[in-house]
């Protein structure tokens, strides 16, 4: 735990001494007590007498005052809180390179399955969109709650040639923020819809911190290296800049293999640098699957991440709240007890 106003943590030197004072009233408060001959005599006039009851009252509000006062330092700690995620968009890779067998039954065959596998642990609260990426990218399927919809998208993937990551990259970015006026035209070579006399016009925009946006978050997910598109550390740089997290996730052989498609032989090899690169830019965090074990997993871990995230927050509130409560017991018990506050 660490302390926003650490120096106000001196102000707990007053509790010891405050224990010190009230040891010193209650020995003093014995002194005066008159003498009996007969200690019988005094047991009769007292009865039981209040006993440690009497203590309790006065802990209370030195544990109570002590908590208070840690509160006026504001208190931060590290704690686990909900995620809002309200989107997560699934960039898929339908490259030719995906129907490679190395991982059972194929590449893409594994991927769908553990993709809709995610969606299961997913609150339906949260909407899911889905892009596919070769040469170039599309939107399979807009956010949405429905699963049914997000399913039979991932179904309908058809293999293409080529492997664009950047455009897979900024086509969800567009997705996720569909009134920024990203420049698909000159990024991916797709055009931007015409603004409709209900669409708002381009806001100028303003970077933010990366892995600060906790309302959506991009999975990106290819087996092979960029052979067309905009550079992939760009498209991660744009998607920094507007503070949405990336987790990239690469499956196949790390060697590289060489595969047929369409008559073509093609070479390909997992580029785990540029999407370990990816994820570190965006703040999010790099998967390999080599299999399609590894792969389920790698989503099921996506799922609790992207649900619950560690951070450090001020607990001021929590310190002042059982100080309070603490003041209130204690009142409540002296007059229980006494017919009176002590």
């Amino acid at each position: 735990m660490t302390f926003v106003w650490p120096h106000l943590l001196w102000a707990l030197l007053a509790v010891p001494l405050l224990v010190l004072l009230y040891l010193w009233l209650l020995n003093k408060r014995k002194k005066s007590t008159l003498r009996f001959a007969s200690l019988a005599i005094v047991k009769q006039a007292q009865g039981g007498g209040p006993g440690w009851r009497r203590h309790v009252p006065p802990v209370l509000l030195l544990v109570a005052l002590g908590s208070l006062l840690i509160a006026t330092a504001r208190p931060m700690a590290v704690v686990t809180l909900p995620l809002q995620q309200e989107t997560i968009i699934l960039a898929m890779d339908v490259s030719g390179s995906m129907r490679a067998t190395d991982v059972q039954p194929d590449r893409l065959t594994a991927a769908q399955e553990a993709a809709k596998s995610f969606l299961i642990d997913l609150p339906r609260s949260v909407r899911v969109g889905v892009v596919s990426f070769a040469g170039t990218a599309a939107v399979v399927q807009p956010p949405t709650q429905s699963r049914d919809d997000v399913v039979a998208a991932i179904d309908r993937f058809q293999l293409q040639r080529g492997t664009a990551i950047g455009s897979g990259i900024v086509l969800s970015l567009a997705t996720i923020f569909p009134e920024a006026g990203i420049d698909l035209s000159q990024i991916t070579g797709q055009r931007n819809m015409p603004l409709g006399p209900n669409d708002k016009p381009k806001q100028d925009f303003v970077p933010v911190a990366p892995g600060s946006y906790a309302s959506a978050a991009v999975i990106l997910l290819t087996d092979g290296q960029r052979t067309t598109g905009p550079d992939p550390l760009d498209a991660a740089k744009m998607a920094a800049d507007r503070g949405v997290k990336v987790y990239s996730v690469g499956i196949g052989t790390k060697e590289g293999e060489t595969i047929g498609f369409e008559g073509w032989s093609m070479r390909v090899r997992l580029d785990e640098e540029t999407l370990k690169n990816i994820a570190n830019l965006t703040r999010g965090e790099y998967f390999y699957a080599g299999t399609a074990t590894d792969l389920k997993k790698v989503y099921q871990s996506l799922s609790s991440r992207l649900m619950v995230e560690k951070k450090e927050t001020e607990v001021s509130s929590l310190f002042a709240a059982f100080g309070a409560l603490l003041v209130l017991v204690a009142a409540t018990l002296s007059v229980w007890w006494f017919g009176r506050v002590m």
